[in-house]
């Protein structure tokens, strides 16, 4: 049936369901329903779809955010059984400490006016509790080694983002694993992704996809598949997740070593001089003297 054919069956506008099948208007439950009966859709298929209808009526606490931008995304995390994410330059959303997230919103984007960026790091700090709820979706991350090797807002601030990163990990609704330096090449090298599985048939998988040109939903069979197999190649290449822990913690070990080892560099440079100041101090004293006399 063509848009037209289905408009005059309706007794509605063209338009009206050119932007219900676009996804820019949503339909009431009553153009569910016609629409179920002009397409002779089974019972089981007609409720699944008045379920979703129903739902999608219902305000989340991000609606109260004016410039989120992925209000479709968190309505899929908190529905979501299963979340499987690759993030290859930058800490995911759910190992975040709010000064990490504050300081890659602003490095991403350096123009951002403050009331946005305060909304955007309070919701993604409220998005966190999707894995501390009642019914909390499985998460299995794959973090590239960069993410962690990026000092951004500094070594201190870093330090404290993988004590979060540690946190997170050691609950049993998540799986960390790191996709180390030498893995070399990878699927996912160039890409940051989300795969989002449901329980029952009431939403399909859908894999989100996220860059400068915009927000990605695909939910083909075919793109679902291949997201699969590039998650699979990744775990294999990845250090297990009782390695990957140990991997961060060695980063972690390190970078207060280093820190150490600047400060007492630092000290020593700081003596040098001070002992360089005395001499000197005394070298013109004595000659002040000499010319006196």
């Amino acid at each position: 049936m063509t848009v037209e054919d289905v408009a005059r069956e309706l007794m509605c506008s063209t338009p009206k369901i050119s932007r219900i099948e676009t996804g820019t208007r949503p339909p009431t439950l009553r153009d569910v329903r016609d629409l179920c009966r002009l397409y002779r859709l089974d019972d089981a298929e007609q409720t699944r779809l008045m379920t979703l209808a129903r739902e999608a009526k219902e305000q989340g606490w991000w609606h109260k955010f004016d410039d989120l931008g992925i209000d479709s995304l968190i309505g899929l995390e908190t529905e979501a059984r299963r979340i499987s994410a690759h993030d290859s330059s930058w800490v995911p959303w759910a190992f975040q400490t709010e000064q990490y997230a504050r300081a890659i919103i602003r490095g991403i984007l350096p123009r951002i006016e403050e009331r946005i960026l305060d909304e955007r790091v309070t919701a993604r700090m409220t998005r966190q509790e999707i894995l501390r709820s009642s019914q909390p979706p499985y998460l299995w991350s794959l973090i590239d080694e960069s993410a962690l090797r990026r000092a951004v807002g500094g070594s201190d601030l870093m330090r404290e983002q993988l004590s979060k990163i540690l946190e997170m990990a050691a609950d049993s609704n998540v799986t960390m694993q790191v996709i180390p330096f030498e893995a070399g090449a990878h699927p996912g090298l160039d890409n940051t992704f989300m795969l989002l599985e449901f329980d029952g048939s009431a939403q399909s998988p859908v894999v989100f996809v996220e860059n400068l040109a915009g927000n990605f939903y695909l939910e083909r069979d075919a793109e679902i598949q291949r997201y699969r197999e590039v998650l699979e190649h990744l775990r294999a290449c990845a250090l297990s997740p009782a390695n990957s822990i140990k991997y961060v913690e060695e980063i972690k070990k390190r970078s207060r070593q280093e820190l150490s080892k600047r400060a007492s560099e630092h000290h020593a440079t700081s003596i040098r001089k001070e002992v360089h100041h005395v001499r000197l101090r005394a070298f013109i004293a004595r000659y002040s003297v000499a010319d006196r006399n």
